[in-house]
């Protein structure tokens, strides 16, 4: 990327970016700033908890994470400590001295950034005075009953502050990035540029604000982008405000970035400007020493869901759970936005087609969807105690009979079996079964609901007639509360569980990146995403056949409702038509794709946003050839040329088929080739070599 001048930092692959022996790594500075540093309130956190040591490894000390401090988060993920930087501590000091709490540590994650948090009630006497400023330099005003935008404000203003106390000690250098997430964050990076304070400053939009709004109404939204009167659906929603605070602060930052072409189409038409980058999310990617570990966990958390399922479904467990099938969905408690209604209308019309064609598969289906409760159904609770109390009988007798079994071999003697197991035994054995049985159906909630005769999802159950029937080839069991390991009823976090199951669901209308079916890429587990979410579009382009990686695109931009249900029907019928080595073979290939998703990949799309605000904002310092982002070209995996499990590739006319075709196709697959094949489409890490002295490469020589 041709900057005249620039940082003598560190690529991934451990080459020198550019050479400027004027310009060294200590004379440029960077800033993220956001609401969800140390404070995880939604996927944000995760981008930039996850994105922190790949930045940290190319910046060193001089990066440093702007939030706002609450002292219940602070107490588990903070290290204080004195800033190591002087001109830091200084702005500190002086923002101190005038009655403004402002707190310095290390952020305990990997990477161990530095953190900068601002104690938004410390400073809350300065709201009426700061709104004020804040319109006179943008004509917008924050009613004072919207306490979210009050402390945007609030927390706006403190960076604008701190920066400018920063910037002000600099009579040349170091040259300051502020990297902006979201509008929360906005109000800092407006009042920065009408200050003219001299920072390179960076937006990134990570939904907006009224399309979030717009796709919860159900409006047909991908299809009339370019119809909304904008002001109007705003004002309608009453957050016309908050708007205007997301739209200044893209038309003020010199880089405006989203993280997906789905976004930036969307941001085109709602914020009426064209994203300067596409930075896709990344994850931070951890390959176990043994290449099938990740296949040994699977296995080892689906026994443990299995548990539960035996307690759950105690007195109708008349399925078998070696061929019993876990599928869910996650995240956000938005029944149309993340595809719930999409979701639950296919798993009726695969229960159809399950007992139609008479399988002996079971699908069970967690929903784990937050939402208000009172606490756990005593049912289900219930189950669980029966469920060890049968543990416990079972333990003890078998205990019994071991000894006797054990005795009678010392003799030498063959034990009757008739005679091994006493009376009180089989009365205790047939007390345990009578307490297994039950007059109701296993309960379709693990909670009570405070108001579940409104509850989107519990009313299509009620209207689809899923409710646990013996006859039922998909059960469903809504789980309104995040995983957690200390649970009484399910006691695994959310990454166990992820892995225990077989097919992660997310057919999201209105999903910009889509993190839960990319945490479900890496650690191996197939999942179904949409041609809406910022990760499927991703995915298309990168894989030549998503589905034979496990990853099933449901077309939701450019089919009709039903006509993407029968789509997502199709491939939930066609996974549970797989065997057992058909899921694992995709299972594989699934855990391969994760590479696409590592940060040391996707990095690259900040790091240029970096640099085109250095140009933009310091153009005597730094100059750069007029050119796109970095592309990916040849950064795609083919379509596996061994076994197709893929449900396009895999259905067969009736639903059984033979085993000879496994044994053919089986014949065919050899993983280590394939493999091999998949590794070669990774390019080596986003690098460029050093330049030599006065030449300025071409926008052609940086394509990967």
């Amino acid at each position: 990327m041709p900057l005249a001048r620039s940082l003598s930092l560190t690529s991934l692959n451990g080459l020198p970016l550019w050479e400027d022996e004027d310009l060294p790594v200590e004379d440029l500075m960077l800033f993220e700033i956001s609401w969800e540093v140390t404070n995880k309130v939604g996927g944000i956190y995760t981008v930039i908890q996850t994105k922190a040591k790949t930045t940290a490894d190319e910046w060193g000390e001089n990066y440093f994470l702007i939030g706002p401090y609450f002292e219940q988060n602070v107490k588990t993920q903070v290290e204080f400590c004195e800033p190591p930087n002087p001109a830091v501590k200084k702005a500190m000091d002086t923002m101190k001295s005038q009655g403004c709490q402002v707190f310095f540590g290390r952020w305990l994650i990997e990477g161990s950034p530095y953190v900068l948090l601002f104690d938004i009630g410390s400073a809350a006497w300065n709201l009426d005075k700061w709104k004020g400023e804040f319109w006179d330099v943008s004509n917008i005003g924050i009613p004072f009953h919207d306490r979210e935008a009050n402390d945007a404000v609030i927390f706006g203003s403190l960076t604008a502050w701190f920066l400018k106390e920063l910037s002000c000690q600099f009579d040349d250098k170091p040259n300051i990035i502020a990297h902006f997430h979201e509008w929360q964050a906005g109000v800092g990076l407006i009042l920065s540029r009408t200050r003219k304070l001299p920072v390179a400053t960076i937006f990134t939009t990570h939904a907006t604000l009224l399309g979030r709004y717009l796709c919860a109404a159900s409006i047909d939204f991908y299809n009339n982008l370019d119809q909304f009167d904008i002001d109007k659906e705003a004002g309608e929603r009453q957050i016309y405000h908050r708007y205007c605070m997301e739209r200044a602060s893209v038309h003020c930052a010199h880089v405006f970035t989203t993280v997906s072409e789905i976004t930036a189409t969307e941001a085109e038409h709602m914020l009426k400007k064209i994203p300067d980058v596409v930075t896709p999310n990344g994850l931070n990617i951890k390959k176990f020493s043994a290449v099938h570990e990740f296949q040994n966990l699977h296995s080892m958390y689906k026994a443990r869901i299995q548990e539960f399922i035996r307690g759950h479904f105690y007195g109708h467990l008349d399925f078998d759970l070696d061929k019993t099938l876990f599928f869910f969905i996650a995240g956000r408690y938005e029944f149309s936005n993340k595809g719930a209604d999409m979701f639950l209308e296919a798993l009726s019309r695969l229960n159809f087609l399950l007992r139609v064609h008479k399988t002996d598969v079971t699908v069970v289906v967690f929903f784990i969807m937050p939402a208000k409760t009172n606490n756990f159904n005593v049912e289900t609770l219930k189950g669980q105690a029966v469920r060890k109390q049968l543990w416990d009988t079972a333990q003890s007798v078998k205990e019994k009979f071991g000894k006797k079994l054990y005795n009678a071999l010392l003799k030498g003697e063959i034990p009757d079996l008739t005679k091994i197991l006493d009376r009180d035994d089989i009365t205790i054995m047939k007390r345990a079964i009578f307490s297994t049985q039950r007059h109701s159906l296993p309960p379709v909630t693990t909670h009570n609901m405070i108001d579940d005769s409104n509850d989107p999802i519990l009313n299509t159950i009620r209207r689809i007639g899923l409710f646990n029937n013996r006859t039922d080839r998909v059960k469903v069991i809504l789980h309104p509360e995040f995983l957690s390991s200390t649970s009484p009823l399910l006691p695994l976090d959310y990454e166990e569980f992820v892995r225990g199951c077989h097919l992660g669901v997310f057919p999201s209308y209105y999903e910009p990146w889509g993190y839960t079916p990319a945490e479900c890429t890496v650690m191996g587990i197939p999942s179904v995403t949409t041609n809406l979410s910022g990760f499927g579009c991703f995915m298309q382009e990168h894989v030549a056949d998503p589905a034979a990686y496990g990853i099933y695109i449901v077309d939701r931009r450019f089919r009709s409702p039903d006509e993407s249900c029968n789509q997502l029907t199709q491939f939930l019928y066609g996974f549970c038509q797989q065997n057992r080595r058909q899921r694992i073979i995709q299972r594989n290939r699934t855990e391969r794709l994760s590479d696409l998703l590592d940060w040391r990949y996707l990095g690259r799309y900040y790091m240029h946003a970096r640099h085109l605000a250095l140009s933009r904002t310091f153009p005597d310092k730094f100059e750069m050839e007029p050119s796109a982002p970095p592309k990916t070209e040849g950064f795609r995996f083919p379509r596996p040329s061994s076994v197709p499990p893929s449900p396009s590739a895999s259905q067969h006319s009736s639903p059984q088929h033979s085993d000879a075709e496994d044994e053919d196709e089986d014949e065919r697959y050899d993983e280590d080739e394939e493999a091999e094949r998949d590794r070669l489409n990774i390019k080596t890490p986003f690098s460029f070599g050093a330049l030599p002295q006065g030449k300025k490469k071409q926008h052609g020589e940086y394509r990967n």
